[in-house]
């Protein structure tokens, strides 16, 4: 018998284990651009095109808003948000780079933008307050989720009920560092946004806005755009 029992042990043991669940989201099918830079273009060149000055006028930003930058990087637009929703209005800015988070809120206390908080994500959930955003932007960043359908079921808890998601992206394939607006809005409409707004902006970038249109629905329902 103890014999029997030695060699019983490591399968009785196994079958104790808890096993990891399944992972409930889809996998994409298409490549992710890898982040190669906490900054998407020089400053001054943005600011010679108005994209943010644009951006923000179609997104109806409005004093005393909340509104999460996610995915901010060097702060370009965390800063030119801070003003437009004032003293009463607050912004979240977000990354997941421990340094980029750092050099930014460094930025945000040398700029004394008291409205301002930083804070770091992770790679397929932001770690939003739930419903707590009128507005949240994800500026030449949404290539670089590698789990989107993930990444916007998260996402929808932290919108408060009129609350809508802007995207700005480049129209080229997801590993030229772009978004083509039909896979986009495939991945949107997959955890049940509906588009709100899509305009052309300079060159090849464009802006898109999403609000919830339809019931959360459960991870493993949600299909996977091709």
């Amino acid at each position: 018998m103890g014999i029997i029992a030695t060699l019983l042990l490591p399968l009785l043991l196994a079958a104790c284990q808890k096993q990891a669940p399944a992972d409930p989201f889809p996998l994409p099918h298409r490549p992710v651009s890898p982040i190669v830079s906490p900054r998407y273009s020089n400053e001054d060149a943005r600011d010679s095109v108005r994209e943010a000055q644009t951006v923000m006028r179609l997104a109806d930003l409005q004093p005393g808003m909340k509104v999460a930058d996610i995915g901010a990087g060097e702060g370009y637009y965390t800063v030119r948000l801070a003003p437009l929703v004032g003293k009463k209005g607050r912004v979240l800015a977000e990354d997941i780079v421990p340094q980029t988070r750092d050099n930014l809120a460094a930025r945000v206390q040398r700029d004394n933008l008291d409205n301002v908080a930083v804070r770091l994500g992770k790679e397929n959930d932001p770690l939003l307050p739930e419903r707590s955003f009128d507005r949240i932007f994800m500026i030449h960043m949404y290539h670089e989720i590698a789990r989107p359908s993930e990444f916007l079921w998260h996402l929808r808890d932290a919108l408060n009920p009129t609350g809508r998601i802007v995207v700005v992206d480049a129209d080229r394939p997801t590993d030229r560092h772009g978004t083509p607006p039909r896979l986009l809005m495939c991945e949107f409409a997959a955890v049940g946004y509906g588009l709100t707004r899509f305009e052309r902006l300079t060159g090849d970038a464009y802006f898109a806005q999403f609000e919830p249109s339809a019931p959360k629905p459960a991870p493993a329902s949600i299909p996977s755009c091709a």
